[in-house]
């Protein structure tokens, strides 16, 4: 979402500020966000920086909960243009790229007091339990994707194309939903088995996510009905533009609404 300078701009900017004021207490300002992830980006350029691990967390929380369902705030962030980027860049800082997006976007994700779900190649897939409140957890998984387009916009970009002439700037699309999901377990090893998630609203924000313009969110309506009246504002309805939008309302045939960022 890119600011604008009239009433209507920055009464937009006032509710982003208060998104991210409402997230979990280990974020950090904003200025020192993008300086660490500024510096992160340049040591990966310049000597290979190794990220720490983060999906641990998700893991931990997810064998506490195997077969349960859990409801939670879906988020999808997925690089655009990633092939082209592909076949454009030499494998090594191809790898730089990729990794350090995915990895700072996964930080983003903890810093705002969600869990990493996993990665699937160039996309980031989080998710937001709210502890115990819907309403919290729809607001902390927008606030968190408003984080995502600054730390892309104003920290990793400024410095690709400052350490860098040949890499370029990255542009990612967000989608968000909101739903139960189960936690499974794919073996009877309760500590090394693989676990994950599935449900309606995991499939729905990769969907959802598809819809989105470069550095946009779009937000399924269990998310929407979720947030803040003010926060709703900055979203409006998209559906009746989409042409082969079919997804219905759980238990529903209506069609289920989305709703993207103006930008």
């Amino acid at each position: 979402m890119q600011p604008r300078q009239d009433k209507e701009g920055d009464k937009s900017n006032n509710i982003i500020d208060m998104l991210l004021s409402k997230t979990h207490s280990n974020v950090v300002d904003s200025e020192t966000l993008i300086r660490n992830v500024q510096n992160r980006i340049h040591d990966s350029i310049k000597e290979g920086y190794k990220y720490s691990r983060i999906i641990d967390a998700s893991e931990g929380f997810l064998r506490k909960h195997v077969f349960e369902q859990v409801e939670m705030a879906v988020i999808y962030v997925d690089l655009v243009g990633s092939t082209k980027l592909s076949l454009r860049l030499p494998p090594e800082k191809l790898s730089v790229v990729i990794s350090s997006f995915v990895q700072e976007m996964s930080y983003v994700i903890s810093q705002c007091g969600g869990f990493v779900l996993k990665f699937s190649g160039d996309a980031v897939i989080g998710y937001f339990v709210g502890k115990g409140s819907s309403l919290q957890a729809a607001d902390d998984a927008v606030g968190c994707a408003e984080s995502m387009l600054m730390v892309v916009q104003d920290g990793i970009n400024k410095i690709l194309s400052k350490e860098d002439a040949e890499l370029p700037e990255l542009d990612i699309k967000i989608g968000i939903d909101f739903g139960a999901n189960t936690v499974v377990q794919y073996g009877s090893d309760e500590k090394n088995s693989l676990v994950d998630l599935i449900g309606p609203s995991m499939n729905m924000a990769s969907k959802i996510q598809g819809l989105a313009q470069s550095n946009q969110i779009v937000v399924g309506k269990d998310v929407f009905d979720r947030l803040h009246p003010n926060v709703q504002e900055v979203f409006v309805d998209i559906t009746k533009n989409l042409k082969d939008w079919t997804y219905t309302l759980r238990n529903s045939d209506a069609v289920y609404h989305v709703f993207a960022d103006k930008k």
